[in-house]
């Protein structure tokens, strides 16, 4: 049979994995190039079990490029099964050049040497890429970007987005299920770290140890949802918000004693704030200290600064933070601890969001739709290892 070096087949059966690559495989079933009803064909006559993939390379596109967008362009220079083709944008595409076409290569300080050849385009435009994108990479914010947009781009194509407003993520669950299940496509949401990994975490830590509780603390660290929010506010020119763990806080969780610290002993928000000239800085510290979902419920410092101070203090991109469980079983009482720590937020939630873009073409191409979270997804599905040797080497 032909074989297209483009495709990537893997069949899971009782005996293992029949992986179809390209044509410089020396081992495993040399074929490649069928389409999808020839693939079926295979699988049902080879026995196959479970899930399989077939998959081009996967065309990817971005929307919005802030930092998170611009993480997403070098995360899919770091993935050889990626292909981005689009960058969307709300500001004029004429005054925007791609990072990696600037240049040269996706990141100068990895392996990754793939070229950027991808359009820069006007959000507006999205609808000329309907059949030319897999998965759109959903990078706006959470207050006001992803309520809008993620519904707009689900009922076109498979998405994946960060969405962090967690009191709220039921409602754009909904939202989400309902536009990409009506048009058979996949939406991955709050795909990030935090929701997402940590709530990996969260979950896995209470199944193993229900008798238990646990807690979440963030930082020290930029938190770039509470930093997008503050720089929505009315006469803010910049903005970064600090996320800062309570040491007393961290001490009880790990004692079992975090089930009864309320969400203002856990941590402190302290924002850093360029106003625009003649704001009301008292209007915008009120409007800040009192945005419901990020701030009311914390106590928060708002100090005003100038741009330079803010340039030349207040750029970095660190975060981090922890889930701690503490639990009992008949004999003694356990303690789980799951951590990061992230020189680059951005870059971090970018890697996270493009392995889950992996998982919802995965989802797509086996016929399913809706909304998923992290919460479903396998994390053989994340992958672009074969799960053959996932089994070989990480179990």
């Amino acid at each position: 049979m032909n074989i297209n070096s483009n495709r990537i087949f893997a069949l899971e059966n009782s005996k293992g994995i029949l992986a179809l690559e390209n044509n410089n495989r020396k081992d495993g079933l040399r074929t490649g190039g069928a389409d999808v009803a020839r693939v079926s064909r295979l699988s049902r006559a080879s026995g196959c079990r479970g899930r399989s993939i077939y998959m081009d390379k996967i065309r990817a596109g971005i929307v919005g490029y802030g930092n998170i967008g611009r993480g997403v362009e070098k995360a899919i220079g770091q993935n050889p099964d990626f292909e981005l083709v689009a960058i969307l944008t709300r500001r004029p595409p004429g005054t925007l050049s791609s990072g990696m076409q600037a240049s040269g290569m996706h990141d100068s300080g990895s392996q990754a040497t793939n070229n950027s050849t991808a359009a820069i385009l006007h959000v507006s435009d999205a609808p000329s890429l309907k059949g030319k994108v897999d998965v759109m990479i959903l990078c706006g914010g959470s207050a006001t970007d992803l309520p809008e947009q993620g519904p707009q781009f689900a009922a076109s194509f498979n998405t994946v987005d960060s969405y962090d407003t967690h009191a709220k993520i039921p409602d754009y669950y909904r939202a989400m299920d309902a536009a990409s299940r009506s048009a058979g496509l996949i939406s991955v949401i709050s795909a990030g770290w935090d929701p997402g990994l940590f709530s990996l975490n969260r979950a896995l830590a209470a199944a193993v140890l229900p008798h238990g509780s646990g807690c979440t603390f963030w930082g020290k660290g930029v938190s770039q949802g509470h930093s997008d929010a503050i720089r929505r506010v009315d006469g803010v020119e910049a903005a970064i918000q600090y996320t800062i763990p309570i040491a007393t806080a961290i001490e009880k969780a790990r004692k079992g004693e975090g089930g009864a610290l309320a969400t203002r002993d856990k941590h402190l928000r302290e924002c850093f704030v360029v106003a625009k000239e003649g704001a009301d800085k008292a209007a915008i510290e009120t409007s800040i200290k009192t945005m419901p979902y990020y701030f009311a419920e914390y106590d928060t410092i708002v100090h005003f600064i100038g741009k330079d101070e803010f340039n030349a203090n207040h750029t970095g991109m660190a975060h981090g933070g922890f889930v701690v469980h503490s639990g009992k079983t008949v004999s003694g009482r356990h303690t789980i601890e799951y951590s990061l720590d992230l020189n680059n937020n951005a870059e971090f939630t970018a890697s996270t969001l493009v392995a889950y873009a992996r998982a919802a073409c995965r989802y797509q191409r086996e016929g399913r739709s809706g909304a998923l979270t992290v919460l479903d997804i396998p994390v053989t599905y994340l992958s672009a290892t074969p799960d053959e040797t996932l089994r070989k080497d990480l179990l």
